[in-house]
């Protein structure tokens, strides 16, 4: 899977999910339960009640993308309780895709730039 760069938000609904739904329903999702913009170029994953399958929405300029992988073997590992929806970071993301149990790593501290700050970096079109 190609995934973007680190500026870009990966939002996990941590709900299972009816995977027969595309890219409405999933758009759908994302503005009714996410409370987020689905254009805004995010990623957002979903996965289905027993963590075998993985869809990813996100916008590309002019349409809609989604990824899908099933597991042949094991489930991903990530909790459904707590909060329906999760911050990740891509590399979160890819841990969880390559079967990595992400509630089990330790992480070091690492300097993050504020929220309130990020708009003053300039990206590249």
């Amino acid at each position: 899977m190609w995934l973007p760069e680190s500026r870009l938000r990966v939002w996990l609904y941590r709900r299972p999910s009816d995977m027969r739904k595309s890219f409405d329903g999933l758009a759908a999702l994302v503005k009714g339960e996410l409370c987020e913009q689905p254009t805004s170029g995010d990623l957002y994953a979903f996965l289905n009640r027993r963590r075998t399958l993985m869809k990813v929405l996100y916008f590309e300029r002019g349409g809609y993308c989604v990824w899908s992988k099933r597991l042949e073997q094991g489930q991903f590992q990530v909790a459904f309780a707590g909060a329906h929806k999760a911050l990740l970071e891509p590399a979160t993301l890819k841990l969880i895709i390559d079967g990595i149990d992400t509630t089990r790593l330790h992480r070091f501290k690492r300097y993050r730039l504020p929220e309130t700050h990020r708009h003053l970096i300039e990206y590249p079109v």
